[in-house]
């Protein structure tokens, strides 16, 4: 049971908030090949990538395990033909859904180069933005620090000041206004994305998500102050022992339980696509996207994700 107050202090939405769960689901290294499935489809966000199946996947390397990691990445051998389909790469979906709960992400490395777009999300396919969308991790490019959105049906805003230690920009989660940018919260920390994440040997993410609140933290690896039921996967966890969020979405102006409802965990890697495409040149990057991902694929070589755990309480 998750029990909120939700308390304005001149204009500053703030929770007090104790909330205890339960280990549902615990997934490392091989675990993930039972209870997940490589989405073999279309990129709905227009990249210049081929999303295999597992048997593919498996097959080709692009993902692999230990006893206590797993290993998704792109394919950084083959020169592609601007005729033919893009690069082989993972997505990968939990079979199961979730409505309220916490989820918890050790990520040692993640996605990085030129043209990338890596994302870990929340989201039921079929159903969306009618179940709603969280971005827990997402960027393009290499460009820090991570963003974490929502997104949703219409008539769900954020208010602008809130208890948070991350930025917002657009307060407005309606996909389908702004080019369906949603309501992002940037970290305040630049090790939170991208080459300076893999370099501090990656962190732990964790998403609680209430019909009252949904919050999302960051820890780098280094930081003394990862919570020991965050790092350490006990049976129990208490989030209000957590300290500020990095991104805090109230229902003050949105209502969540009828914004979210069943949805999926998944990781993903595409390439160029609607938003790293589109600010390819502008982040930095040279030449034409598409070509850089058909004529490089050496570049990609740091193109993987490599995950310690994901453990869901409930």
């Amino acid at each position: 049971m998750v029990f909120t107050k939700l308390l304005s202090l001149g204009g500053l939405i703030t929770a007090a908030s104790a909330a205890t769960y339960s280990l549902s689901d615990n997934w490392i290294g091989p675990a993930f090949l039972n209870t997940w499935t490589h989405e073999a489809i279309a990129d709905p966000t227009n990249g210049r990538v081929n999303y295999v199946d597992q048997a593919t996947a498996l097959s080709l390397n692009l993902t692999y395990t230990s006893d206590d990691t797993l290993i998704m990445r792109c394919d950084d051998t083959t020169v592609l033909s601007s005729s033919g389909p893009g690069r082989n790469s993972v997505r990968l979906r939990s079979d199961k859904t979730y409505t309220t709960h916490v989820a918890i992400f050790d990520i040692r490395h993640m996605p990085q180069g030129c043209a990338t777009w890596p994302a870990v999300w929340e989201t039921l396919e079929s159903d969306w933005p009618n179940s709603g969308e969280v971005d827990i991790v997402e960027g393009v490019n290499d460009v820090s620090p991570n963003q974490s959105t929502l997104h949703t049906s219409s008539n769900c805003t954020m208010p602008a000041a809130r208890d948070q230690t991350g930025t917002a920009g657009s307060n407005d989660c309606y996909g389908g206004d702004n080019n369906n940018s949603g309501c992002g919260v940037q970290d305040p920390t630049t090790n939170s994305y991208g080459p300076t994440f893999n370099a501090n040997g990656g962190g732990w993410y964790a998403m609680e998500r209430t019909n009252s609140y949904i919050s999302i933290w960051f820890w780098a690896r280094n930081d003394g102050s990862v919570p020991f039921d965050v790092s350490s996967g006990p049976a129990q966890i208490d989030t209000s022992t957590w300290g500020e969020p990095t991104a805090y979405f109230p229902n003050t102006d949105c209502d969540l339980a009828s914004h979210f409802g069943q949805n999926n965990i998944i990781f993903d890697l595409t390439l160029c696509g609607d938003w790293a495409g589109a600010v390819y040149n502008s982040d930095g990057c040279s030449g034409d996207c598409v070509t850089y991902v058909n004529e490089n694929p050496s570049a990609f070589s740091n193109a993987y994700w490599d995950i310690g755990f994901v453990r869901v309480y409930e």
